[in-house]
């Protein structure tokens, strides 16, 4: 132990000088089969890649002499490492003059050897990253500080007419707000709940949330009192924040819990977020004092169950390192580069694929003036903050096709890509993007528990994209088992399977949601599908219920519990059916209680009391049976498909007429 203990020592020393001596070297394809070394020309700093770009850099060769590999070499030869990575002595194939030779290097890049021994590897994986950042420096918060001290002067956040803001100046702002909270009473640990629109002070309380060692709980604005009552207490919260306009039912709920609020406001670029009430004796060298840890959990999000209410996941700031990580490398974000955020900040493509990616990067993101997507100026922000990207849901890029096909602009802005992701995208939606906007359109495959993104369809220059399938696993592990843990050969069908550091560590308060769910050493997704001979994800099916509207994954457990609230209705189900808008649309089925007038129109009345929005059942069907298993639960999928199947007709006929 000791032993490892000093070699750990010596990889941190080595990351920080390497880090201090050398700058920045952009890395790619750290999992490529054949890890090969290669050296900058200025120095000595080796990369598990197939090349190193740098500014003017020819390639080198890297030799074990090239840096103390000795050294490191011996300990990852030792027995603690082999036993920890759970490796085979017989396969590492070390020799002499070469510090990893290719078939261990495959090994020691699968995230099977990172399951088993994350420490070192961490540390491994950093040094290979391009970053220099040691295990203790894997943070998100750690990342955004490195990128404003790399890139001071750089835009940051823009907001139409408003303001503009640096990379330097965001980070003053949230280590002030951080201080603010600290002298609120925030400690680490504590879980945070925010509930704003797409607005500047949302993104400086998130990132001052989390510098401060707590954990960030954005929430849904749109939330009815009931849903804010449920998730405020579900998370544990401590605190409430708010834009300064404030929201009535978050705060009614937060106030029935005996949950504190305060409203934040960031009056200019020039001026400091304002927390109201205000603080007193706020320490702003307080926060220098704190250090944020990779195991620090900094965003908790619910994700839709579909047998009980809506799961907590813990993420941790490692977690959203890696995720931002991924992203970064998968699409070779850089400094260069802009985006229009169209996605609600409370969900996870927005907030990891949209805002905190492109700020890891050192890229601009511009926040639409009225706190939300406006068709009617997304081009002209488009073209204006200079983007070259953006993401967005199947729904948004529909709205933004007829929008061209309506008004379309004098011209588009050259982009880069185009990114799909949180619902399937149609093939013929897919080609007339392409077809519009002269971009690729590149589909991804995501989840809250993987910390957004687990596969892409690559860019052009790095790979085919393949019509129908999400692509490659990016910066983790996937398999497709059986239900016995076996994993499938190529092109056969089982569920889809991940493990990484980017991956959650479990549901919080849910062992029998973690049981079912982390099995065999893998996160089982709940999703079908198939990886082909060339590694690409094609996905066939979902084996859980929940409904996929939009991107929105809504459980339609929370919406039955609704409909069995209103007096009239003695049984009620809801069930997703396929819709050409939303991918998924969501339809109900409702027994009347003997005696009752109910009808279609007073069933979707209730439920907009009740249900946000997007929640809100499209059609109902009013029917005097519903199909029930020998336990007497109503089978959801026989209801759906004997609805979608007679959705056209005016009369609705009895199960098994």
């Amino acid at each position: 132990m000791a032993s490892q203990n000093a070699s750990v020592a010596l990889l941190l020393a080595l990351a920080l000088l390497v880090q201090a001596a050398f700058g920045n070297i952009e890395c790619e394809n750290l999992e490529k089969e054949s890890c090969a070394y290669a050296v900058s020309s200025t120095g000595k700093r080796c990369v598990l890649e197939k090349h190193v770009r740098r500014s003017g850099a020819e390639e080198y060769a890297c030799t074990a002499s090239d840096i103390e590999a000795d050294k490191l070499k011996n300990w990852i030869e030792s027995d603690e490492c082999i036993e920890a990575c759970g490796l085979d002595r017989s396969e590492l194939g070390i020799s002499s003059d070469s510090l990893l030779e290719a078939r261990f290097t495959k090994q020691l890049c699968s995230n099977r050897c990172y399951a088993n021994c994350p420490n070192i590897l961490d540390l491994y994986f950093n040094l290979a990253a391009g970053e220099g950042f040691p295990m203790a420096m894997s943070t998100l918060t750690a990342l955004l500080n490195h990128v404003a001290g790399k890139f001071p002067s750089r835009r940051a956040i823009s907001v139409s007419g408003k303001l503009d803001l640096t990379h330097a100046r965001l980070n003053q702002l949230v280590d002030h707000a951080a201080a603010q909270l600290l002298a609120a009473g925030v400690n680490p640990g504590d879980v945070v709940a925010l509930t704003f629109p797409n607005v500047v002070e949302f993104v400086i309380m998130f990132l001052a949330v989390i510098r401060a060692r707590a954990t960030a709980a954005p929430l849904n604005a749109a939330y009815t009192f009931d849903e804010f009552d449920f998730y405020l207490s579900d998370s544990e919260s401590k605190l409430l924040l708010t834009s300064e306009e404030g929201n009535e039912p978050a705060q009614a709920a937060a106030a029935k819990l005996n949950i504190p609020h305060l409203s934040a406001a960031l009056p200019g670029g020039d001026s400091e977020i304002i927390l109201s009430p205000a603080q007193s004796d706020v320490d702003t060298g307080s926060i220098a004092k704190l250090t944020n840890d990779p195991s620090d959990v900094a965003l908790f999000l619910h994700t839709s169950g579909t047998t009980s209410r809506p799961k907590g996941v813990p993420l941790t700031q490692h977690n959203l390192y890696s995720s931002v990580q991924n992203i970064k490398s998968v699409y070779k974000l850089t400094e260069s580069d802009a985006t229009v955020i169209v996605l609600p900040l409370f969900h996870v493509h927005g907030l990891l694929a949209g805002l905190l990616s492109s700020l890891g990067a050192g890229a601009a993101v511009a926040l639409p003036a009225a706190g939300r997507f406006s068709a009617s100026t997304f081009w002209s922000d488009m073209k204006s903050y200079g983007a070259t990207w953006y993401t967005a849901v199947p729904t948004i890029h529909q709205i933004v096709l007829d929008r061209h096909l309506s008004k379309p602009e004098p011209s588009y802005p050259k982009l880069r890509f185009i990114r799909s992701c949180s619902a399937s995208l149609a093939p013929v939606i897919l080609d007339r993007l392409e077809e519009a906007f002269g971009a690729p359109v590149l589909e991804a495959y995501a989840m809250t528990e993987a910390t957004h993104l687990m596969t892409s369809n690559p860019l052009p220059e790095e790979g085919p994209h393949k019509p129908g399938s999400v692509g490659k696993p990016v910066g983790q592990e996937m398999a497709i088992l059986e239900q016995n843990g076996a994993v499938q050969e190529p092109n056969a069908i089982g569920e889809v399977c991940i493990r990484g550091p980017n991956v959650t560590k479990g549901y919080k308060n849910n062992a029998e949601a973690n049981k079912s769910a982390f099995l065999f050493g893998w996160f089982h997704t709940g999703d079908l599908g198939y990886l082909d001979s060339d590694g690409y994800l094609h996905l066939v099916g979902r084996i859980k219920e929940m409904i996929n509207r939009g991107g929105e994954k809504i459980s339609p457990i929370e919406v039955d519990a609704v409909l069995l609230s209103h007096p009239d209705i003695a049984q009620g189900v809801a069930f997703g059916v396929p819709d050409d808008k939303y991918g998924e649309e969501i339809n109900c089925a409702v027994i009347p209680r003997d005696g009752s007038n109910l009808d279609e129109d007073e069933v979707i009345k209730f439920c907009k009391k009740n249900l946000a929005a997007f929640k809100v059942p499209k059609k109902v069907f009013i029917t005097d049976l519903l199909p029930k298993t020998a336990s007497g639960k109503i089978q959801r999928r026989i209801v759906s498909e004997h609805f979608l199947a007679q959705i056209s007709t005016a009369k609705v006929p009895k199960f098994g007429a």
